[in-house]
């Protein structure tokens, strides 16, 4: 090399001191930015983390078996009201045919009841024509209170069909009322359970599909962060290269005070110095150009966050339901129809206790009735063979006891007519029992299943809407942090905006104080061995090394050693020792 003219910025430099404390600032604007960019990464990774989570959670609720066994129980529960109207119809045949077969009985009561004042007139008559005959005065007595207590059993009889007939109309009317609310209700009720369990199904569905392209999302951020933090790298080279810097004027100033430097004229010192400059400076410009490059790269990656974040929070809308639908969760939708459900399901149970209690009353009035016809049957064989009796008595009276033998003789004909009317209700009775059983609800413990499972599926509806809500809830915060935390990313990790400014202007002041040209060291190679050595020594790239032979040439036998590179033993050593 030529020797080269010394600038005049050179001239007038001294030391490396001012340049080493404007790289200081530098550097340690690089490892505060760097450093501050690193935590933000690692707190959107921490958040992406948590995102995942929450969508995992979300995916779980999506799956949740109990879920799929409550739309099962659903659509069971809307088939079973679907066949309340038919079964509440056939309910009401029972009731008009338990009243047909009540009206019946009674038109058989009332004869016996017409019966009953016909024997009494004639037992009053029997006392009456008597009246001059002793051994018939008691006689007629015993005859009148049988037939009273006849018709104190055939009046008790009547009062239990009375009973009977009042709980029937009864009955008949709520059932008409419930049979009009299930024409009114039931099909909109059963409609809108299908609907809603259809759009729970579609809306899980959508859910999933969406949760996943939040997930793939999310995990595309995940590697993106990953790749930036691993390039965030090029904020440590960038640290090192310029404490590199800093070390080589420490060591010039070190040299230039000790004995090897101390032997060098003004010329030489000058000239040494002139080369450590245009060195440092040719580090420092591929270092500004080697951050240019990385960072532009890291930015680019960052600014693509923002577009993620985007879809993220826009799905994260969709899921949470921020479009109006429900809040989101058809579940609410859906408890609501089947609290209507539930509404219709209590009248059923109304309904069915009514008719279960109409039917055990019938039940236990033809019981009744049967005992009352076996009575009213003692009353009518008592006074058969009280007349019968009397009639033989009479016979042997002759003339006096022939107006008693005639009164007695129709006492014995309408006393079995009471036989005919007790037969026609005898056999009517059967009917009337079928009657009831058929009016008695023949899916009784059903209809409280409805009503159990129904309450069941309002509990887990409730649950699985809570989960849902609670879940989408943290995906809605999550999202939120991490579009927060990407923005505040955005803002920390530009580090061209001003670091690359910096890193610039120093580049351009070491430029400048190195002057145009390089100057001729060649003479000075053996005194100036320790210092290239040591300067060499710190390089821990291999570009930093190569850089440092182009400005300093290697001094034969000594410089060799510390530059070459180690045998690689694999290709991450391969790897290793291009970088470093």
């Amino acid at each position: 090399m030529a020797h080269a003219q010394v600038s005049p910025h050179a001239a007038t430099y001294t030391s490396g001191r001012d340049i080493s404390q404007t790289l200081e600032s530098a550097r340690s604007q690089v490892e505060e930015r760097f450093l501050e960019g690193g935590t933000v990464l690692l707190s959107v990774m921490d958040v992406l983390n948590r995102l995942l989570n929450s969508l995992e959670s979300v995916t779980k609720a999506l799956d949740n078996k109990e879920s799929s066994d409550t739309s099962a129980d659903l659509h069971a529960t809307v088939e079973s009201l679907t066949a309340l109207p038919v079964t509440e119809e056939n309910r009401q045949q029972a009731l008009v045919s338990l009243a047909h077969t009540g009206r019946e009985l009674r038109k058989h009561v009332a004869d016996m009841q017409e019966t009953m004042r016909y024997l009494r007139t004639f037992a009053v008559t029997v006392k009456i024509t008597g009246a001059g005959l002793a051994e018939f005065a008691g006689f007629a007595q015993e005859i009148l209170e049988r037939i009273y207590s006849g018709t104190d059993e055939v009046n008790r009889f009547a009062a239990h069909l009375d009973s009977l007939e009042k709980e029937v109309k009864l009955a008949a009317s709520l059932g008409a009322s419930v049979s009009r609310g299930y024409a009114d209700t039931v099909p909109a009720v059963a409609a809108a359970l299908r609907d809603d369990a259809a759009k729970i199904a579609g809306h899980r569905k959508d859910l999933g599909v969406i949760a996943r392209e939040v997930g793939a999302i999310a995990r595309g951020v995940q590697g993106k962060v990953a790749s930036t933090l691993s390039a965030l790298q090029i904020g440590d080279i960038t640290r090192q290269r310029i404490e590199h810097v800093q070390a080589t004027f420490s060591l010039l100033e070190d040299f230039l005070a000790g004995e090897d430097g101390a032997r060098l004229d003004a010329g030489a010192r000058q000239r040494l110095q002139n080369v450590i400059h245009h060195l440092t400076a040719a580090q420092m410009s591929e270092m500004c150009a080697d951050f240019q490059r990385d960072s532009e790269s890291v930015v680019k990656t960052i600014a693509s966050f923002d577009h993620d974040t985007r879809d993220i929070l826009k799905l994260r809308d969709q899921m949470s339901g921020e479009n109006g639908e429900a809040g989101g969760n058809f579940m609410r939708a859906l408890e609501s129809s089947v609290s209507a459900a539930h509404e219709i399901v209590k009248q059923v149970d109304t309904a069915s206790r009514q008719a279960d209690q109409v039917s055990q009353s019938t039940i236990g009035t033809a019981a009744k009735l049967f005992e009352a016809i076996g009575n009213i049957r003692a009353v009518k064989t008592d006074i058969h063979y009280m007349a019968l009796n009397t009639n033989l008595r009479c016979s042997r009276l002759g003339e006096e006891g022939k107006s008693i033998n005639v009164v007695t003789a129709e006492l014995r004909i309408f006393a079995g007519k009471l036989d005919d009317s007790a037969d026609a209700i005898v056999n009517g009775l059967p009917t009337l029992e079928a009657a009831a059983g058929r009016v008695a609800p023949a899916t009784d413990a059903g209809a409280g299943g409805l009503g159990e499972s129904l309450t069941s599926a309002v509990g887990n509806i409730r649950s699985a809407a809570n989960v849902m809500e609670n879940e989408l809830k943290v995906l809605a915060e999550n999202g939120r942090e991490v579009a927060t935390k990407i923005n505040l990313l955005i803002g920390k990790l530009d580090f061209q905006h001003d670091l690359g400014d910096v890193l610039a202007r120093c580049a351009d002041v070491l430029d400048g104080v190195a002057g145009a040209e390089v100057a001729d060291i060649s003479d000075l190679t053996e005194t100036i061995a320790p210092l290239d050595r040591k300067i060499f020594k710190l390089y821990t790239m291999v570009q930093e090394r190569n850089t440092h032979r182009e400005i300093i040439p290697a001094i034969e036998g000594s410089a060799a050693a510390p530059a070459e590179a180690p045998k690689a033993e694999n290709d991450e050593d391969l790897f290793a020792d291009a970088l470093f």
